[in-house]
């Protein structure tokens, strides 16, 4: 299957028979797309309740921004979400509601595979890709500490942790094992920034001796953006900081055929686990109804395996892989004309049909 073998995610699963999942819309596209993923678990069958909230940004007094605490006591209570697109001011305005949300939760491993989608062309499709990023989540430039020293001159402060580095490494390597994975690479710029890169990497390398089994390399960031781009059966699990997760992150997305099909999960401690659409809000296509739920829907799948609802994920997939196949009802993005319900519907109708 396509996502089976990026299925065991280590929080502690939830046991009981129904779950409850905290579902974050998100804006743009992203209510018409959750509303697909609801659909399609409904014909699946999938034994989830949700419970809604709509999540804005909340400036307090001391500058700092959160979110509702109807959606943040709601996470705690369920250990489990999915979330949608969110809309973040561009040069302006609050902090980004993700990087708010992943601070809120702890959510310290952003997972991305990347996997070849059978009936999405692209240059790799005959060699295929299987590769899984691991991105630290929580600092590095994204720290959002910023100030102007002097009018016309700003500065961006990159913020690196022993524990975090550690943290995600751990999470890298754990992985890797529980997969089966057989190689971890560690990609930097040590060699420009050598203390803050180059303390991410000595915690990579002390976790690395406690995996002998799993073989470690260190790759420069440019160089592996050549090199997966050239090859990408050269990579399987790769683990990086901030901001060189999120830039490699959308690159093997470009692999698969785009965002639209990405999915991605954000781990944190406690067990909170919290599944979502890599890609923007996609305005434009709101009006249209032509928002591709792919993304979300992958997302969710990687939640029920967590959730050890792998036969509901599998009949899900199954029908997802056998519509993009035939592309008769596949969005624009993706070189169809669908729209949203229609997509959603050929789908379900296939979920119906292997009941």
């Amino acid at each position: 299957m396509l996502l089976s073998r990026v299925s065991k995610l280590l929080s502690p699963v939830l046991s009981r028979s129904n779950h409850t999942i905290t579902l974050f819309p998100g804006d743009g596209i992203g209510p018409q797309i959750s509303e697909s993923v609801k659909e399609i678990f409904s014909a699946a069958e999938v034994p989830v309740e949700w419970e809604e909230h709509e999540v804005y940004p909340i400036l307090e007094k001391n500058g700092k921004t959160r979110i509702p605490q109807p959606a943040i006591d709601s996470i705690f209570k369920n250990k489990i979400g999915l979330k949608g697109p969110m809309r973040t001011a561009i040069g302006k305005g609050h902090v980004s509601l993700n990087l708010t949300i992943r601070r809120t939760f702890g959510l310290y491993a952003n997972v991305r595979p990347a996997k070849t989608v059978p009936g999405v062309k692209t240059p790799y499709s005959e060699e295929g890709v299987d590769c899984i990023i691991v991105r630290e989540n929580t600092e590095g430039e994204y720290s959002g500490i910023e100030h102007t020293v002097v009018p016309g001159v700003v500065q961006s402060v990159k913020l690196i942790t022993r524990e975090a580095s550690r943290n995600v490494a751990e999470y890298a390597f754990k992985y890797a094992i529980d997969n089966g994975r057989s190689n971890v690479v560690a990609l930097h710029k040590a060699n420009i920034m050598k203390m803050s890169d180059g303390t991410f990497l000595e915690e990579c390398r002390n976790v690395a001796e406690k995996y002998p089994q799993i073989k470690y390399r260190e790759m420069y960031l440019d160089s592996g953006c050549l090199k997966i781009v050239k090859d990408p059966s050269q990579f399987d699990v790769m683990v990086m900081p901030n901001l060189y997760g999120d830039i490699l992150s959308d690159l093997t997305a470009g692999l698969i055929g785009g965002l639209g099909l990405a999915p991605s999960g954000n781990m944190g401690k406690d067990g909170i686990a919290i599944y979502e659409a890599v890609h923007g809000t996609a305005d434009d296509l709101t009006a249209m109804n032509k928002g591709n739920p792919t993304a979300l829907l992958m997302s969710g799948l990687m939640m029920l395996r967590h959730l050890e609802l792998k036969s509901h994920a599998d009949k899900i997939e199954n029908a997802v892989l056998e519509t993009l196949k035939e592309r008769k009802f596949v969005t624009g993005d993706i070189g169809g004309t669908a729209t949203n319900p229609q997509y959603t519907a050929e789908i379900c109708r296939k979920i119906r049909a292997s009941s």
